[in-house]
């Protein structure tokens, strides 16, 4: 065998198990990044659930609390913010600025509704209605599940996160652009507590 095919032949393995080695660091980032996706998605069907009960819960306390407009409104806009940057977070998780908005506006979506749970403390009849109690168990429930689905979305990012941040991943990962997950921090100690939703 002459000299030349033995060192194309050693120049050709190399190749084939570097392409091997790059190829298995990209499938890696691939499946945490489908992973972490995948877990956004989660936050976005208890949202939409959540976004899917407060009109419920506004037509049902809005006879009761015929005065209580401003409050019922509030929720409204602050309905209507969070679905809004909802939307924007979910076509890019990675955009730290959308991640921020979605917290901030769900964060006044649940001080509003936290100011409406209050109000509907004057109603008697109100906290004794079978919708009412219906709904307040469905909320609670869904807060219940957008809380766990945050914490894993949090953790799947988390993990994508160092994997491609770590060395070598993180030059394969430089070289085909992987951005970094963005992770949904609450900033507010107040805003960190699911809303009361007790009636």
């Amino acid at each position: 065998m002459s000299t030349v095919l033995i060192v194309l032949a050693v120049v050709a393995g190399v190749a084939i198990i570097l392409i091997g080695w790059v190829a298995g660091i990209y499938n890696g980032l691939i499946t945490a990044r489908n992973q972490y996706q995948n877990a956004f998605a989660q936050i976005d069907v208890q949202l939409k659930r959540r976004y899917d009960l407060i009109p419920n819960l506004v037509e049902a306390v809005r006879g009761y609390m015929k005065h209580e407009s401003g409050t019922l409104e509030e929720i409204t806009r602050a309905r209507s913010a969070a679905m809004g940057a909802q939307q924007r977070a979910s076509n890019d998780p990675t955009d730290p600025e959308a991640m921020k908005s979605l917290a901030t506006a769900d964060n006044q979506l649940n001080g509003a509704l936290g100011r409406l749970m209050v109000s509907v403390e004057a109603y008697p009849d109100l906290k004794a209605n079978q919708n009412m109690l219906s709904l307040q168990e469905e909320l609670t429930s869904t807060e219940n599940k957008v809380s766990f689905s945050r914490q894993g979305y949090n953790d799947a990012a988390t993990l994508y996160n160092t994997k491609r941040d770590m060395f070598p991943t993180n030059i394969i990962a430089g070289i085909f652009n992987f951005k970094s997950a963005t992770l949904w921090i609450i900033e507010d100690a107040a805003q960190k507590e699911a809303p009361k939703v007790q009636f």
